[in-house]
């Protein structure tokens, strides 16, 4: 029997690589959902629509009533954590809205979620971070969304699941979280000036232990967890399956650069990369690379949050794998498949 998947979110490094994931196994159609929309691609029927538009979602879906699996990794990002409660709760349920009216046949739904589940977000938390873990004070619409999941599950009668990757890393352009391009472009960009590669994090954040998800590993995870009948219903943390700290892993981030490392240095990567276009672009075009534009590349917050963590930011994994997910990914190979794969791409210098 074929499933067919709509993958709201399927223009993100999560979706994407998830939509991408679902095209290539067999007995899945998928259907992948974002504000740009486009042509298909590689398998993947692509559907525009506006997730604030609940009138203009329902039109665009009702295309594809065949649908039975719905997984939900759209984002909207906002300055503080509060703010992001309402739209990203607004979102969602107006996907739920649409797939009630346009997907009679639906059987689950998957919702991407992350550690901040765990108020991981907020400073030193509770580690190795388990599912079960007790909650923490609001707000936080990791917690609204999967309430209302929850909620709307027992109305329809379809299952769920909650997946809980660490920081994840995959390719992606002009995505506000994209810590494998923060790097390549910060070292690329360092090389470029004949500098020394230094760690700008908080001090503390070198030497404490972390893990992060890689985008395929986490892809097989979220269709594990939606069609594995013993995950109905469960939230699961999904890692690479190893932990690092910064102060092993900058001199191979370095060494992959061809770069020396010299001590950290706590900067702000906001500030000292918000002048550095022109140099971005006298390299695009000294090096022919592919003509991508300064704030594509640009996740300087996103990087100055995930280096601030001057505390352990890591989860037990163990609940996936006593449910039967065994894959893992080596986090250094993975690191440096990505800068390979961007120079491939020709996004930064080779």
């Amino acid at each position: 029997m074929t499933n067919t998947a709509l993958v709201v979110g399927a223009r993100g490094v999560i979706g994407g690589t998830l939509a991408d994931h679902l095209a290539g196994l067999p007995d899945w159609d998928v259907v992948g959902l974002s504000r740009r929309g486009g042509p298909p691609d590689g398998g993947v029927r692509h559907v525009a629509a506006d997730l604030f538009d609940p009138s203009g979602l329902r039109e665009a879906l009702r295309a594809h009533p065949e649908v039975t699996h719905l997984f939900y990794a759209a984002y909207q990002d906002r300055p503080t954590w509060s703010a992001l409660v309402e739209p990203n709760v607004t979102m969602l349920r107006n996907v739920l809205d649409a797939v009630a009216v346009t997907a009679p046949g639906l059987q689950h739904v998957s919702l991407m979620q992350g550690y901040k589940v765990y108020g991981a977000h907020l400073g030193p938390f509770a580690t190795p971070a388990r599912e079960n873990d007790p909650p923490h004070m609001p707000p936080e619409f990791n917690v609204d969304q999967q309430q209302l999941v929850e909620a709307r599950a027992v109305e329809a009668g379809w299952t769920w699941s909650a997946i809980r990757p660490s920081v994840v890393a995959g390719f992606g352009l002009g995505n506000p979280m994209n810590l494998a391009v923060v790097l390549a472009v910060y070292a690329s960009i360092s090389k470029e000036l004949g500098i020394p590669l230094r760690f700008p994090g908080r001090p503390g954040a070198y030497d404490a232990l972390l893990e992060l998800t890689d985008a395929g590993l986490l892809a097989e995870a979220t269709v594990w967890a939606a069609t594995d009948p013993r995950c109905a219903n469960e939230a699961f943390n999904i890692a690479n399956g190893d932990l690092f700290r910064w102060n092993r892993m900058w001199p191979v981030i370095a060494d992959a650069f061809g770069l020396e490392v010299a001590p950290p240095l706590p900067m702000s990567l906001a500030d000292v990369m918000a002048d550095k276009e022109p140099v971005w672009d006298a390299m695009v075009a000294r090096h022919a690379l592919a003509p991508t534009p300064y704030s594509d590349v640009s996740s300087w917050a996103f990087g100055d949050f995930v280096l601030s963590w001057d505390y352990d930011m890591f989860a037990d994994t163990s609940k996936s794998r006593r449910f039967g997910f065994h894959s893992y990914v080596d986090t250094e190979a993975m690191l440096l498949r990505l800068f390979d794969d961007l120079r491939r791409r020709r996004i930064i210098p080779g």
